[in-house]
């Protein structure tokens, strides 16, 4: 069976990829930039194709010869996310149409309330009634929170347990929840194609075993985390929105994403029927419960074998500057407008693969090797202006991939060895890289290092001259101390120095 796959540079999406592969079925992978697949380790075992759901433009031709194609894209973050939901699952349904698709997938969030829903769930029941109203047989699966390494809703619920043992928290914490493990998740998109009948055209409801409060989620992620029972004493003076506010000062999830997901839990999310059964039955060991998906999540944490990231995504905010996903321009291609740079470099009395080392491992535990308070106090300002700040870390602590986040960078280039580039996404009045190079200097390594402005309208320039006198400390500080890291790390033989 070949099956396409959007999103599959996001979390569900680049999870289900592997499994497809594994089922033995042909998978076609829809991105708008196909160089974000490029480290993958399947990559080369799938067709990649590049399209926008949102344009109509080789839609079609991507969807033409496939049997399923899975609907795995949410603009959730950006403010206009609703239109762009209505507008990709429109243009998505109609093309399958057209390319003559004989099934549609997509994993959708809870039925909203009908009285003071969130946004965020009545734009996810929106597309799945442009889906299912559409003219290929449709299945929906409505999940409510997915506990996996790496999710957004297992980041907040995992930060906020770990950081406040003792809580005043708003109304919604006793609300129940039905929560689901990601690998259940994920059995049931790589099933249904094969179990449900080709004719089948309606939601499903998939959750786990367990029905519990958030206020139990919290305490049972301590008893399994080894923490401290934590104290919660529900107020209801905190609204959604404050909560929200609290999440993203507490939570690596911004304000941006934890604004919608809080909402959405406003209101009881319980499977309200459980007739997937029928089609995809429970496993023999059974579905997995609330406390074995934390332990298998917490144990990729800790062996650094998470497969993908809520922030795998691409940061809305970067999306809203102007050409926000090309590829820093090539000097000559400058001319004619206006580039801040500030380049550095550095003899390293190591060998070019040490300074490599560190060079890959830079972030997330490691920090930034120069004035570790700028780099908080900048982190802040971002989380306090909606952005990411600096708590999205890394995915492993020694290796990179095109495309991933990076703190409040997306790796943008990595050449093994030689390169790293990184695209700034915090907010900002332009847009920034910063590059690190690795180079040959006789039997030892040069470190080059350049970070590059490119303005937008007078704030922009105001930005630079504002940060310029703090260049010197922050930037030249961080060329010297990875030259001396990578001194140290070629003198004891491993590990990364800071």
């Amino acid at each position: 069976m070949r099956c396409l796959v959007t999103g599959a540079t996001g979390y569900v999406g680049g999870r289900l990829v592997p499994r497809l592969l594994a089922a033995g079925h042909d998978v076609r992978c829809l991105v708008r930039n196909p160089v974000r697949l490029r480290d993958e380790p399947w990559a080369d075992t799938v067709e990649i194709v590049a399209g926008d759901v949102t344009k109509p433009d080789g839609l079609v031709d991507a969807l033409r010869g496939c049997d399923v194609a899975y609907y795995l894209v949410h603009a959730l973050g950006r403010p206009d996310f609703p239109s762009l939901d209505r507008v990709g699952a429109e243009v998505f349904t109609q093309a399958a149409a057209t390319a003559g698709v004989g099934r549609l997938i997509y994993l959708g969030g809870p039925e909203p309330a009908e009285h003071h829903s969130s946004d965020h769930l009545r734009s996810r029941d929106e597309v799945a009634r442009i889906m299912l109203a559409g003219p290929v047989p449709t299945v929906v699966l409505r999940a409510a929170v997915i506990i996996g390494s790496g999710s957004a809703s297992f980041e907040m619920l995992r930060y906020l347990t770990e950081r406040l043992p003792v809580m005043v928290t708003p109304r919604w914490v006793r609300n129940r929840v039905q929560p689901i493990a990601i690998r259940d998740v994920l059995r049931y998109l790589v099933e249904c194609p094969t179990s449900v009948p080709a004719d089948i055209n309606r939601a499903f409801d998939i959750g786990g075993p367990d029905v519990l409060t958030y206020a139990e989620m919290m305490r049972r992620y301590a008893e399994v985390a080894g923490l401290t029972r934590p104290v919660i004493a529900p107020v209801p003076a905190l609204t959604p929105k404050l909560s929200a506010l609290w999440v993203g000062l507490v939570t690596p999830v911004p304000g941006a994403i934890a604004r919608p997901l809080v909402a959405s839990l406003i209101h009881e999310a319980v499977c309200k029927e459980q007739d997937i059964l029928e089609y995809v039955p429970v496993p023999p060991d059974g579905l997995i419960g609330f406390d074995e998906a934390v332990r298998l999540a917490l144990a990729k944490i800790r062996d650094a074998d998470v497969e993908t990231r809520w922030s795998d995504a691409s940061w809305p905010w970067a999306s809203t500057a102007p050409l926000p996903s090309d590829p820093l321009p090539t000097d000559p291609e400058w001319s004619g407008g206006t580039v801040y740079t500030d380049v550095r470099e550095h003899a390293v009395a190591a060998p070019q693969g040490a300074l490599w080392r560190v060079i890959e491992a830079i972030g997330g535990e490691h920090g930034w090797y120069s004035f570790p308070l700028a780099w908080s106090a900048r982190g802040w300002l971002d989380r306090l202006a909606g952005g990411v700040g600096l708590r999205r870390g890394r995915r492993d602590p020694r290796r990179l991939m095109v495309g991933e986040a990076l703190d409040f960078w997306r790796v943008e280039e990595i050449v093994p060895g030689r390169l790293l580039r990184l695209r700034a996404e915090m907010r900002l009045p332009g847009r920034a890289w910063l590059e690190m190079r690795a180079e040959p200097d006789g039997e030892h390594a040069r470190y080059r290092q350049r970070a590059v402005f490119l303005p937008r309208g007078p704030a922009g320039h105001a930005y630079w001259a504002a940060v310029w006198p703090f260049h010197a400390i922050v930037f030249g500080g961080m060329a010297r101390n990875i030259a001396a890291a990578a001194k140290r790390q070629a003198a004891s033989g491993s590990g990364v120095s800071r």
